[in-house]
């Protein structure tokens, strides 16, 4: 399991700022992106994404409504992944081959509340699940447990696929998350607070030490 640093910045500056701090100790990143619309909460405009310079590769999860427009004016060489909404309003089937032919891996975010059987068909047509363990958007949301168990079943529907979680994780989610086969924890808030590369750290240290628990 690997844990991935998520930016959330309503001004771009910030986001730069936060992007400078990962740069010492990860090789990858997610940017969020949000229009006001899809979710209440607003980030830096899309199109300034082609002005980020960083060795970093990275994806973004578009908390939006209209992903297709917005991806319009989003380029740059270091995004590897979009993850987009299966609530949002786009036909999955266009946006994922219009992600492709630009060579962007499209990935398939579920909100908490959304079953498997709604989104279990267009989940073939991507690699990735990202599974939000918060509802998106709004600052200072509560853990939701429950989306525990449908990341559980998509496990065993899904074994060759990545799965990720993302929204108010902490440490003390971590073990949860190890247990059922999660491939990569976004991590914000934890992160940022206090010392970046510190908080990464301890994050990784505590993976680290599952793994040596599940290799004895």
């Amino acid at each position: 399991m690997k844990i991935i640093p998520a930016i959330l910045a309503e001004k771009f500056e910030d986001g730069i700022r936060m992007l400078k701090q990962e740069e010492s100790f990860t090789p990858y990143v997610q940017i969020d992106l949000m229009d006001g619309i899809f979710v209440p909460s607003k980030s830096f405009p899309a199109e300034q994404i082609i002005d980020l310079h960083t060795p970093l590769s990275f994806e973004i999860h578009l908390m939006v409504r209209d992903p297709l427009a917005l991806m319009g004016g989003v380029s740059n060489p270091q995004l590897k992944k979009v993850m987009f909404h299966f609530e949002s309003d786009v036909n999955h089937l266009d946006f994922i081959n219009q992600m492709r032919k630009r060579g962007i891996t499209p990935g398939l975010a579920i909100k908490p509340e959304t079953p498997i059987d709604r989104f279990r068909s267009i989940s073939e047509q991507v690699d990735t699940l990202l599974f939000l363990t918060v509802n998106p958007g709004y600052y200072g949301s509560p853990f939701q447990y429950h989306v525990l168990k449908k990341i559980e079943e998509a496990r065993r529907i899904f074994p060759n696929k990545l799965i990720s979680a993302d929204g108010g994780i902490s440490s003390d989610h971590l073990q949860m998350f190890f247990k059922i086969g999660v491939d990569c924890v976004c991590v914000g808030s934890r992160i940022f607070l206090g010392n970046p590369e510190e908080n990464y750290k301890k994050f990784t240290h505590q993976l680290m030490a599952f793994e040596a628990g599940k290799a004895r």
